[in-house]
């Protein structure tokens, strides 16, 4: 009788524990839901912020366009926007003139190389201690020929014959990351040619209100690193209203300026949009093409 009673205790026992360690494993998982529940809402609050935040820059832009056909670096879209606090989180961003760098599809926008593209780009890369043959390689990248234009340029031979084989693409870009693909293009030359180029689509213009020295000096034969320095110089007090306006602060009359080239407005500009809904946290890019007065429209986003 009393083994049968300590037999029962024992099972009693043993049924709690088991209770227990059920009650814990189902308080365990429940809390795992409940927090992975509360991250993706905190996520696609953040995607939210980040959306609401593109909508504003493009609003920003719009406004502008209805007000201004000129567009410089002291406009109110050029104005980075501090963080923000709002209900569990923040958001922060700026806007990006992409028109004041260089547009690497200008070297075969139609499938076949452009030579004074190929030439500004080539003194973009000298200006920047770069290899100007990486021009010759890029060209051979975007056109749509199989040709190897020399030197330094390369076709299918080259990216076959490597490691990984692969094909040129012989289309234009559709973002800066495919650089990486292209012959001599390495991280070391990446990280010094990024601020000073971009990938739009077509052929673009360059705003000389926006653009950096080395940009201004590449894209207009014979203008000095040090006049394009000064012209910028200038600019940050008085920005240049047109064409002519800007023609007229360049000193030198050997400079012929390719109207062709430049410009005084924008139509594509970057919007990165930084946003943080509890532990979550997004960060948005997005190109919008500003065409007059009509609403931006997004060519890509990312996130």
């Amino acid at each position: 009788m009393n083994r049968e009673r300590g037999a029962a205790v024992i099972m009693a026992i043993l049924i709690v524990a088991l209770a227990a360690m059920l009650a814990a494993s189902l308080a365990w998982e429940q809390n795992i839901w409940v927090r992975q529940v509360e991250n993706g809402n905190n996520l696609s609050g953040a995607k939210w912020l980040a959306y609401a935040g593109t909508n504003f820059a493009a609003a920003i832009l719009n406004d502008d366009a209805r007000h201004n056909n000129v567009d410089y670096l002291n406009e109110a879209w050029a104005m980075k926007m501090p963080p923000m606090s709002v209900e569990n989180g923040e958001i922060s961003g700026f806007i990006l003139d992409q028109q004041g760098l260089f547009n690497l599809n200008n070297l075969a926008g139609n499938g076949t190389t452009d030579a004074q593209a190929l030439g500004n780009f080539r003194r973009l890369l000298s200006l920047l201690g770069l290899q100007p043959d990486l021009a010759q390689s890029l060209a051979d990248w975007i056109d749509a020929d199989s040709d190897v234009r020399n030197p330094g340029g390369a076709e299918d031979p080259y990216y076959l014959g490597l490691p990984d084989p692969y094909r040129a693409a012989n289309i234009p870009l559709s973002e800066i990351g495919e650089l990486s693909r292209v012959k001599g293009f390495d991280k070391t030359t990446l990280a010094i040619l990024k601020p000073y180029v971009t990938v739009l689509p077509g052929h673009t213009q360059i705003n000389v209100n926006t653009a950096p020295a080395e940009v201004l000096a590449a894209v207009i034969p014979g203008l000095s690193i040090g006049a394009a320095r000064q012209l910028v110089s200038n600019r940050s007090e008085h920005y240049f209203r047109d064409l002519a306006d800007f023609t007229a602060h360049i000193h030198d009359s050997s400079v012929s300026v390719p109207e062709s080239d430049i410009e005084v407005a924008s139509q594509y500009f970057l919007v990165t949009v930084v946003a943080r809904q509890g532990k979550s946290r997004v960060n948005m890019q997005t190109l919008l093409d500003r065409e007059g007065s009509a609403w931006p429209r997004m060519v890509w986003h990312s996130s």
